[in-house]
């Protein structure tokens, strides 16, 4: 799953830190996250999705391969 959080956080001017804050998680599940390490549960990405207020469509999108 690829996902432009990175691309996000800057146009809001938020640290990773800000963000896990905002959604309840570690700095280090939202940077895992954005690595693509870690797909997030669906309350987590509809957190995230709201925090950019942007469709959760707009922030993941699935790969051929998922």
């Amino acid at each position: 799953m690829k996902n432009n959080i990175r691309v996000e956080r800057a146009i809001l001017q938020l640290t990773q830190e800000e963000l896990a804050n905002k959604v309840a998680v570690s700095r280090q599940t939202i940077n895992a996250i954005e690595a693509g390490k870690y797909v997030p549960s669906t309350a987590l990405a509809l957190k995230i999705a709201k925090v950019f207020n942007k469709p959760l469509e707009e922030i993941f999108q699935l790969e051929k391969n998922d």
